[in-house]
Order: structure tokens, then C-alpha cells, then sequence
């Protein structure tokens, strides 16, 4: 007999998992869906893998009504391809349900047909924050009759920038009800956030999702003058596979990036100047490694999530050290190493005691690649990206 069915289940929801093939509980299931099924708040530190889509999807698909034609479970996703794997498996555990309605919102696509999906409201939505808040604001998503709101990766949105997006969001929803939130890593904004958004939350942890990522974090004393050549020896140095630099302004972006251009370096700049269509080609071509490097600013980069990035550079400091954390935390991932180097100037030297004083750590100073004055060898793309121009039409793929 399925461990399921010890929890009190509703019939279709049996059927759904009968359907999936799930007979047995893994630890976070078995730990956190006796109080989900309780209508408790939860906060739940979870790997990826650990099969927690299941334990927050059966509660919140636990307390639909499907002839109620409202929004009654919200999930909110850091990424586009996080999100369609949830819609995905919410969907399958759902298909005894009659007559319910799942949409995914997510930016990165149209969005009319998100719009026409919206006329009549949905049982269920799994979104990225952006495209949620984007679709609130224009008037055609009501959250009004949330039951169940979840968030999903909590610390990856936070890295994201998402942070605000998330408190108005929430902010759209009932106060009266339950909150869910998945985390791998719990981070001193996560404790923030469910002060703000979970009532007395039941805590939940298991094996593995404690794990802090592993970065590398190393400093570089410079003058000014000299930023450019040590940026380009680093990278020359270490030839990380991939990298995003981090620019204070649009106009240091676009200068690092063409000098590092200059010099052979596969780089492209990414700021709020640039078009959709400009901004597209840049992540797609950065996405199938026909460029290396991407210096951009902290606005242009945020809800920009990258698999497998193995260096962050502050080229400059942020002036808030939370900022800084959110930069090099898109790097280290998934039980990955990560690098983060930062250039520090004389006039940044305070920000960088602001930084070790809010670390309660001494910084790693490092003088590697900083003495060389020979030009550096590039480090070029390993992909190459053709543009064909297919008139009005014409799409950008990876």
C-alpha cells in the first residue's frame, strides 16, 4: 500500500499519484506534508531533487475548490524552466481532478497569449516573479482568492533580485492564507521574508539541504588606471568557461565590454539601454556559450539566472554588501565550485571594510595577475551564433 494514502488524501489526488508512480515518501515529503495537509505555514530547506514539488503541490491542490473560478494557488518560480517543470508535474498529480485550470507566467515569452489565458481566471498559476507582478499591474491577474501561496528556490529569487517583487505579490494575496516556502540555503534575507510573509511557520529541514556553496572569493587592490589591464590578466588567467561582470553604471558596461572585446574576449554588454530584441540576442548567445563574458549592471541582470557559471567579477564594488552577495551567489550552484573576484579601488576601500565588517570575516587579498603589463591571451567563445533576419517574423533561438 502507497505511504500516500496513510495522509488523508483526497481520491483524485491518490489517482494522480497512482498515475506518477509515487508509492513512497521521501524525507521532506514525510516531514513537511502532515503539517502542509494542516493548513500550517511552513518554511522547508530542500535540495533540488528532494521531491519537494510534490509535498507543496499536493497541499495546495488539497484545498482547490475546482467550481470556484479563482486564483487559489499561487507557486512563484526563479526561472522560466523551473517554473514549466512545476506546471508540469502539478498537472500530472492534478489529473484526477475534473476541469482544472494551470497557467505558467513567465517572462521571456509573449505575453497575449498569457493575457488571453487570463480572461477567465485560473484554478492554479506557477509564475517567475516579474511576469506575475507585470500581469498584476496591468489588472489581468487577481489574487484576491489565494489559499495557498508557495515559493519555490526562495533563496535563488532573492539572488535574482526579486525580493520586492515577491512582498508585493504577496501583498496582492489574503492574509488568511498558507504560505510555503522551499529553500536550499537560508540566508539572513530569507529569515526576512518569512517574517514578513509566514505565520508562525512550522520549520522543516533534511539531510543535504543545509550545504553552503562553495566560492571562491578573492580581492585585488588597484588603481584606477589599472582596473582594465588586471580585469583582462584574470580572465586570461583563470579562463573561466563563463563569466558576468558587474558594472556601478551603463557607461562603464558598455566600456568594459568593448576593451575586453578589443583584445580577442568573447564579451557583450547588457544594460536597460538596450532594446528586447538586443537584450534577447545578448542572453541567447551567452546562454549557448558563443559568448563568454557579460558585463552588466545590476538591474540589466536581474531575474537573469545562468546553469553553471563559474566566475562573478566586480569590476565594482555595489555600495550595499547585500547586493554583493546577491551578485557572486549566481555562481556555486547545484554542489558546484564557484569564483568571484573583485577590483577595488583606493575610494572603494570603505566599501570593502563595509563588506568584511557585515562577513564578520577577514577578505582574502590576492595580488595574482596584477604585476603583468603583457597583453593577455584572449579567451574566446567555444560556439558561434548566425543571425538569419527572416523579415517581420524572424526569432532568436538558442
Amino acid at each position: 500500500m502507497s505511504e500516500f494514502s496513510k495522509l488523508g488524501l483526497i481520491p483524485t489526488l491518490m489517482q494522480g499519484l497512482d498515475a506518477s508512480g509515487y508509492t513512497a515518501l521521501t524525507p521532506i515529503q514525510a516531514q513537511s506534508l502532515p503539517p502542509i495537509l494542516d493548513g500550517k505555514d511552513l518554511i522547508a530547506q530542500a535540495p533540488t531533487g528532494s521531491g519537494k514539488t510534490v509535498a507543496f503541490g499536493l497541499g495546495l491542490l488539497q484545498g482547490l475548490d475546482p467550481g470556484l473560478t479563482k486564483v487559489q494557488g499561487l507557486v512563484l518560480c526563479p526561472t522560466r524552466e523551473l517554473a514549466d517543470q512545476v506546471g508540469k508535474q502539478l498537472r500530472r498529480l492534478a489529473t484526477g481532478i475534473p476541469n482544472l485550470k494551470l497557467s505558467i507566467l513567465c517572462g521571456g515569452v509573449a505575453l497575449r497569449p498569457q493575457l488571453a489565458s487570463l480572461v477567465h481566471d485560473p484554478h492554479v498559476v506557477v509564475g517567475t516573479p516579474g511576469r506575475v507582478q507585470e500581469l498584476i499591474r496591468k489588472g489581468a491577474l487577481h489574487l484576491d482568492g489565494v489559499r495557498t501561496l508557495v515559493l519555490d528556490e526562495a533563496d535563488r529569487m532573492l539572488d535574482m533580485g526579486f525580493a520586492e517583487a515577491i512582498a508585493e505579490i504577496a501583498g496582492k494575496t489574503p492574509k488568511t492564507r498558507q504560505s510555503l516556502l522551499f529553500s536550499a540555503t537560508f540566508p539572513e534575507e530569507i529569515r526576512a521574508i518569512c517574517q514578513n510573509t509566514l505565520r508562525d511557520p512550522i520549520e522543516v529541514t533534511v539531510d543535504g539541504a543545509s550545504e553552503q556553496p562553495v566560492i571562491e572569493q578573492l580581492f585585488f587592490q588597484v588603481d584606477l588606471a589599472g582596473k582594465p589591464m588586471l580585469l583582462a590578466n584574470l580572465l586570461a588567467e583563470r579562463r573561466p568557461e563563463s563569466c558576468v561582470i558587474f558594472c556601478n553604471t551603463r557607461r562603464d558596461t558598455d566600456e568594459v565590454a568593448a576593451m575586453l572585446a578589443s583584445m580577442g574576449f568573447a564579451a557583450l554588454a547588457l544594460h536597460g539601454d538596450k532594446d528586447q530584441r538586443d537584450r534577447d540576442e545578448v542572453l541567447v548567445r551567452f546562454a549557448n556559450r558563443s559568448c563568454s563574458v557579460l558585463v552588466g549592471t545590476d538591474v540589466a541582470a536581474r531575474g537573469l539566472d545562468i546553469s553553471e557559471l563559474a566566475c562573478v567579477v566586480n569590476y565594482e564594488l555595489p555600495p550595499d554588501p547585500n547586493d554583493y552577495l546577491h551578485r557572486i551567489g549566481r555562481t556555486g550552484r547545484a554542489g558546484r565550485s564557484g569564483l568571484a573576484l573583485s577590483l577595488v579601488t583606493p575610494r572603494e576601500l570603505p566599501r570593502a571594510l563595509a563588506l568584511e565588517a557585515s562577513q564578520g570575516a577577514p577578505l582574502a587579498w590576492s595580488k595574482s595577475g596584477a604585476t603583468s603589463t603583457r597583453a593577455p591571451s584572449p579567451l574566446p567563445a567555444k560556439m558561434v551564433t548566425l543571425r538569419i533576419d527572416g523579415g517581420r517574423g524572424d526569432k532568436l533561438r538558442p
